[in-house]
């Protein structure tokens, strides 16, 4: 018994070594692994340029009469002036004819990606349009369809196994819906070297500054950071993802759409969340990205215009205080083609739709907001901009207010969600003398109430 006893004990001991040292092993992987993506996320570098940049997006087809780049490009100066860098143009391509929707059919449906669509122009037009925004400091992305293309793109003959096919071997759309498109498939080596080439014409032939990835999440991760790397050695690019993917931040892209956001602020305009919903964000947000990512705020694009109503539709009487809310937060604010003129119509996808152009006051409240954004450097994007820092104050259930600090900048928000009048006392805020970015006025806040009109909004700087 006693040899056995002892046999047994030193087997113990010898399974108790054996799991440590595995342990051990598997930790230093795990640790291995983490630092790895925390040096790559550490190593992440934007342009320089966008530590404080806007972002437009372009809908070529319906901005102008004509509907081209030439007269699109007389805008530039005008919003220049409104205080945006980036324009973010729709797809530029041909588009499918074979199913196509509509008349027109949809700028996503893309028949070949070297080539423009002559609805717009033509490559020396486009080259025209991204030389006169470079002139005025600005910048060109173009919308980037890699997960699918038209039914008659010239690949769907020289190619046809660089698609997915469905259980007869037929070329599929990715899902139902999108009936004019048909998947491209990732596993093919050689169509995804096509892409980078296509991806790389455009940066070199039109000089253009980088892409907005439609459908991003859909597309792997691998491939977009591949991308990317190709891409930044004919220059530094910037890349947007349509996507909410933590790991797209590590190599592949500057920024990505802040969807949940975005649909956060459609309930609270309709009272279903408030100032703890943002709180419960905010923190989400912070401990799912890493800190060097950009996000875009929003309160409107094609998609949300489109299908899901105009700003002035969707968010109604709330919708100043939205748009300085995704304006001054930690992120970089869009704009949708039409937005400062108030456009109130849901823009035809498929065919032309002109937007009317006349004026508004919210020319000038974007105006103000977006130069502030540019000018101030406690708004700038990511690390650039100031900490996010929350203001008590006693109706936490209606208010929302907070300060961006960075250095000696500093801009101070308070919101009233809601659409009652409401009376506010600042605590532990120490009397601050602040000029009003819209009225222009100086004003002391400290310890005095503060009244504010239903979903009324203050944007102070100093």
């Amino acid at each position: 018994m006693k040899n056995f006893k002892n046999t047994k004990t030193f087997f113990n001991l010898f399974l108790l070594l054996v799991i440590f040292v595995f342990s051990s092993a598997c930790s230093q992987q795990s640790k291995s692994q983490t630092n790895q993506l925390t040096t790559e996320a550490s190593e992440f570098q934007h342009p320089e340029w966008a530590k404080n940049a806007t972002i437009y997006e372009v809908n070529v087809r319906q901005y102008t009469p004509e509907g081209t780049f030439d007269a699109f490009e007389e805008h530039i100066p005008r919003l220049k002036k409104m205080g945006i860098e980036v324009l973010w143009l729709m797809p530029i391509h041909p588009i499918g004819e074979k199913n196509r929707k509509g008349k027109l059919g949809s700028y996503y449906s893309i028949k070949d990606y070297k080539a423009v669509n002559s609805e717009f122009g033509t490559i020396q037009d486009l080259k025209e349009l991204v030389k006169t925004a470079h002139e005025n400091d600005m910048k060109v992305i173009l919308d980037w369809v890699a997960n699918h293309t038209a039914w008659d793109h010239i690949w769907t003959k020289k190619h046809p196994g660089w698609y997915t096919k469905d259980e007869n071997g037929n070329f599929q759309p990715p899902i139902e819906d999108w009936s004019d498109v048909i998947e491209l498939d990732f596993d093919n080596h050689e169509m995804r070297d096509a892409m980078v080439n296509a991806m790389e014409f455009w940066v070199k032939e039109a000089n253009i500054d980088g892409y907005r990835a439609d459908y991003a999440m859909d597309v792997p991760t691998e491939f977009w950071n591949r991308a990317r790397e190709e891409l930044d050695q004919i220059k530094p690019v910037f890349m947007l993802a349509e996507a909410e993917q933590s790991d797209h931040h590590n190599k592949a892209f500057d920024m990505s759409y802040a969807w949940k956001f975005h649909e956060l602020t459609n309930e609270i305009a309709h009272d279903s969340a408030g100032p703890k919903d943002i709180d419960q964000y905010m923190a989400w947000e912070d401990s799912t990205f890493p800190n060097h990512a950009y996000r875009m705020y929003f309160t409107s694009n094609h998609d949300e215009n489109s299908w899901n109503g105009t700003a002035v539709e969707r968010y109604g009487p709330a919708l100043k205080a939205m748009a300085v809310l995704t304006s001054t937060i930690d992120g970089m604010p869009l704009v949708y083609s039409g937005q400062e003129t108030r456009i109130n119509k849901r823009l035809e996808f498929f065919q032309r739709d002109t937007i009317r152009w006349e004026g508004s006051e919210l020319d000038e409240f974007y105006t103000k907001l977006l130069q502030l954004n540019q000018n101030n450097s406690a708004l700038w994007n990511g690390k650039a901009g100031g900490d996010f820092v929350r203001v008590n104050t006693n109706n936490k259930n209606e208010i929302y207010a907070y300060k961006r600090v960075k250095n000696n900048n500093e801009v101070f928000v308070l919101l009233n969600l809601s659409d009652q009048k409401q009376t506010v006392t600042l605590k532990d805020f120490p009397n601050t003398t602040y000029t009003d970015v819209f009225s222009e006025s100086n004003l002391e806040i400290g310890e005095e109430p503060i009244d504010m009109d239903p979903w009324g909004y203050r944007v102070l700087k100093k």
